[in-house]
Formats: structure tokens, C-alpha cells, sequence
């Protein structure tokens, strides 16, 4: 199993370098009928043993466990390794998997417990701190305007000072008012799947996240 992992130098990248599973995981999200397969349904099968299963679950979402680890670790050697643990945990975890929600929902649970713990784990650490300097805006999830393709360097600079305002006022968040904002923006998950990840009604997540924008209006009005 662990190899599926561990082991695979594509899976610890994002690149797959084996054509053959490649192939064989497109493959897996269809039924013997040609039916299109949940991932929860596919999950169910890799709990009967089907190991294909499991290798295209990875392919499919171990880019954006990454990139949401990311964001909430500030530190891409670290994400990655957690995204390591996140899809082990899944695995060691298939027998015991109920399809009770969205398998995606269950994912990122992990995800987030496994950031969290980390977070807590190193809060006296100094981690290093890699810049996106193309990262969306965090309110609106779109990318940053410049007045032309070639921007000057006081737009850069501005638009640098800008980004880097947004990340660490995101970052400032309490805990789960970063996390909703996080799945809400940078995921685009609904109030739903934010609430079923956070343990929360919908009506308890749309006010989290609205407290979590409003404070961010207010820290970075000078940026609007």
C-alpha cells in the first residue's frame, strides 16, 4: 500500500511518471457498465481491496490537498509532507470508512485536523515563509490588476505590499474563521461542505465566514 505513496515519485510530486497507472486510474472512476463511479463509491471499493481505486483517489486530489496544506502551514516541504500522511490516513482508515458524507468532505477533514495539530505543534517555531506574490485576493479569489503586462516597480512593489497585507491578515484570522476562508475562497467549497469539514450548521458557517470577511474588510481598507 504504502508504496502507492511513499514510494511512487510522481505521487510525492504531483507528477505521474508511470503512463501505465495513469491510464489505469482514468480508468477507475468508471463502473463495469461504463457508469460514472463516486468517490465515495470508489472509496468503498478500496475498503473490498480494490488498490487502482485508491491510486486514482491520490491522482485526483493530491494537488489540492497540497495546495490547501499550504495555505495553512505557509511552508511547501512541510504541506507536502502532510499531504503524505493525509492520503495514509485514508488508507488506513478504508475499512472503518462510512460513505456518510462527501468523500471530499472527509478528506479535507483530515487534512485540516493534520494542519491544525501541526500548527499547534510548532506555534513557538519559526517556519519559513514562502510568498505567492500571484496568489488571488482573499476576499474576492480573483487575481491581483496591474495597469499593463509590464508593470513598473512601484506596481510592484504596491502590488507585493498588497498580497503580502492579505496573506498575513488571513493568516492572523482566528482558527477557524482561516480555515473556512481557506475552503470558501481558495477551494471553492460551499457552506455545506465547509460546515461538514468544521462540524458546524450552514447557518453557524455563513456567519463564521462573514465575521472572518468583515474583520479582513476592516484590517485591510487601506488596500481596497
Amino acid at each position: 500500500m504504502a508504496s502507492l505513496v511513499m514510494d511512487n515519485p510522481g505521487i510525492g510530486t504531483g507528477r505521474n511518471t508511470n503512463p501505465a497507472a495513469s491510464q489505469t486510474a482514468a480508468r477507475t472512476g468508471f463502473g463495469a457498465q461504463g457508469t460514472e463511479r463516486t468517490d465515495a463509491e470508489i472509496m468503498l471499493a478500496v475498503a473490498a481491496g480494490d488498490e487502482a481505486g485508491y491510486n486514482y483517489l491520490v491522482t485526483k486530489y493530491h494537488r489540492q490537498i497540497i495546495h490547501f496544506l499550504f495555505r495553512m502551514v505557509h511552508n511547501e516541504a512541510v504541506a507536502e509532507e502532510l499531504a503524505q500522511e493525509v492520503f495514509l490516513r485514508v488508507y488506513r482508515s478504508r475499512e472503518s470508512y462510512r460513505a456518510e458524507a462527501k468523500f471530499s468532505t472527509w478528506l479535507y477533514r483530515i487534512a485540516t485536523n493534520l494542519a491544525v495539530n501541526h500548527a499547534r505543534d510548532t506555534k513557538n517555531e519559526r517556519t519559513a515563509q514562502t510568498l505567492e506574490l500571484d496568489a488571488p485576493d482573499a476576499e474576492s479569489g480573483t487575481m491581483p490588476e496591474v495597469a499593463d503586462d509590464d508593470p513598473n516597480v512601484e506596481q510592484r512593489m504596491l502590488r507585493e505590499e498588497r498580497m503580502e497585507a492579505i496573506r498575513a491578515q488571513v493568516r492572523a484570522l482566528p482558527e477557524r474563521q482561516r480555515m473556512a476562508v481557506l475552503m470558501h475562497k481558495y477551494q471553492e467549497m460551499d457552506y455545506r461542505q465547509i460546515g461538514d469539514v468544521l462540524k458546524l450548521s450552514e447557518s453557524a458557517t455563513k456567519s463564521l465566514l462573514f465575521r472572518a470577511y468583515q474583520t479582513l474588510r476592516e484590517r485591510l481598507k487601506e488596500f481596497v
